[in-house]
């Protein structure tokens, strides 16, 4: 470890929304020389992409919702239990900052750095702060966010916030710089249907026959890939066999990266990492968000994307065959349209989130040498750059 090596604890609640960016970050922050722990729950343990080198250390999640007594004091138990576990990590991990990407399981790490004046900085992803963020932000020294435009952040934090994007996959980076692929007045329109980690019963139901209503000329250039519920895969198979339309359907996609790649127009939701990856890389989309989540974000989150031009949305109250339909033609039926929108989405794109990101967080510590001086048998409390200016001030 050099000189200038430092700690840095990730907390990040069990989806891919919230740990995506932090898998993005912990890499960014490992290639400059630092060392990077990761806390979560159990099912955020689980989520595919996590860097080979990054530990995972699993706490309660905490969860203190609902309208069952008994299901808060479980949850308020769990938010102890889980400062405990940090607050031990920290005694031996000794990290400079702790970074907080939402989501219930990241609420007792926040609370231990907090309780152990370790400085804090948080990462929304979405359009509207999370509910998680939203009781942290007024007591952390920094907030990230992925949009200009945050839903539910008090305007008096505005001095604490730094527009930095969404950190996505290096797969997906990696086509930031790559051409739109070709497409032409006679070439195949390759569609990319995806709803989420395990699909989506609205899009296996509509999509199939929303193409299906299309003009014959542009049905039969039809290439289409969809991600599917296991329990919904062989109806959505025999829907689009019967309107004669090819189309690859799998309950999960491991190269969804090079899928990415070769479409010409995604249909699906618009959570954060999706509406992310879809502007790093620049393919126009028609989105859905979904109505169930929490404060509407999905909804919110396509809101730039629509602005720009790159994108449609429509609320599922709405999502019919014919709407579908509709749309696909106003954006397919000319290629320059399709191009343009592709290019419009390009544009949204925030390419240097996890640089930008690391930057920030590298920002929050002490010189290189006081990040292994102890005092009292406990680390050296790390401060942000503006801290030891406003000292060196006095």
């Amino acid at each position: 470890m050099t000189a200038a090596s430092r700690h840095y604890v990730l907390a990040a609640g069990g989806t891919g929304g919230h740990l995506i960016p932090a898998f993005a970050l912990a890499l960014e922050l490992e290639r400059r020389g630092h060392h990077v722990a990761l806390i979560t729950d159990e099912r955020g343990a689980q989520i595919p992409g996590k860097p080979a080198s990054l530990p995972a250390h699993i706490l309660p999640p905490g969860r203190i919702a609902g309208k069952n007594p008994l299901g808060w004091v479980k949850g308020a138990m769990g938010v102890i239990e889980g400062r405990r576990m940090a607050l031990r990590l920290f005694e031996s991990f000794a990290p400079t900052a702790v970074v907080g990407f939402g989501g219930y399981p990241a609420l007792p790490t926040m609370l231990a750095a907090r309780a152990a004046g370790i400085p804090t900085i948080l990462h929304e992803q979405n359009s509207v702060l999370g509910r998680v963020n939203r009781f942290f932000a007024p007591r952390v020294n920094a907030i990230a966010t992925a949009y200009e435009d945050i839903d539910k952040l008090d305007p008096k934090l505005a001095k604490k916030v730094t527009l930095v994007g969404n950190p996505v996959r290096s797969e997906v980076l990696a086509l930031r710089d790559a051409p739109f692929p070709a497409f032409t007045s006679d070439s195949l329109l390759r569609i990319l249907v995806t709803g989420g980690s395990q699909g989506a019963r609205v899009l296996s139901e509509v999509v199939p026959d929303g193409l299906a209503m299309l003009p014959t000329a542009l049905r039969a250039r039809l290439q289409v890939i969809q991600q599917c519920r296991p329990e919904d895969i062989e109806a959505v198979r025999h829907r689009y066999a019967s309107h004669g339309i090819p189309a690859e359907l799998a309950t999960y996609f491991e190269n969804m990266a090079e899928r990415l790649a070769h479409a010409h127009l995604f249909i699906g939701r618009s959570g954060a990492s999706t509406i992310a990856e879809l502007t790093v890389v620049g393919r126009p989309a028609i989105l859905i968000p979904l109505p169930i989540a929490t404060d509407d974000h999905q909804a919110a989150n396509a809101r730039e994307m629509v602005a720009a031009g790159g994108a449609r949305a429509i609320r599922q109250e709405k999502f019919t065959a014919s709407e579908l339909a509709k749309q696909i033609q106003a954006m397919a039926q000319h290629p320059e349209t399709l191009a343009n929108a592709a290019h419009a989405a390009w544009n949204c794109g925030y390419p240097n989130a996890a640089s930008d990101l690391a930057d920030l967080v590298e920002g929050f510590g002490g010189a290189p040498l006081m990040d292994v001086i102890r005092v009292g048998g406990k680390p050296a409390v790390a401060k942000s750059k503006e801290a030891l200016a406003l000292e060196s001030a006095e």
